[in-house]
């Protein structure tokens, strides 16, 4: 099985002259607590905080240094988080692979990306087609992560009739 990173923060703009950052950490805990980080090239990252919202990160010194990193985005292996306490809860990284399956029983594919824009998550089914399902109740009213597979129930779709 392919390894699962998780994203876990965001490197902002540089701040100051000393190669220090702003950064959005996603994890429920300091940053530091993640140590090491990576990046999707995977180069490895320590970062250490300096407020709510503020790190400086080993090997980087100066402003220069700081700004090529603005936008980088920092992953941890998943294997890396604690299971979740309860059975009813998941990591959206675990749904990833899962098998996807009409409310009919019919086979949709595969769950192979989870995104999130702002406005709510979505799963990426396989295709043909290639399909993003709202990751909401309504829409995806079974998740069984032991059983591997999701239950969708996708929205109706509209089409642009010619006129």
């Amino acid at each position: 099985m392919p390894e699962r990173l998780i994203l876990i923060a965001e490197l902002g703009r540089a701040h100051g002259v000393r190669g220090l950052l702003r950064f959005r950490c996603f994890g429920e805990h300091p940053i530091g607590h993640y140590n090491p980080l990576r990046d999707a090239a995977g180069r490895r990252f320590v970062l250490h905080q300096h407020g709510p919202d503020l790190v400086s990160i080993e090997g980087v010194t100066d402003r220069t240094a700081a700004e090529r990193l603005t936008g980088t985005k920092l992953y941890i292996e998943r294997d890396r988080l604690p299971p979740p306490e309860d059975p009813e809860e998941f990591y959206l990284a675990d749904l990833i692979g899962l098998a996807a399956v009409a409310v009919s029983g019919e086979a949709l594919g595969r769950v192979v990306a989870v995104g999130d824009h702002g406005a709510g998550a979505y799963l990426t089914l396989s295709g043909p087609p290639e399909r993003l399902i709202p990751f909401t109740r309504a829409c995806v009213p079974v998740v069984d992560i032991a059983g591997g597979r999701v239950v969708v129930d996708p929205p109706a779709e509209t089409e642009a009739r010619p006129e």
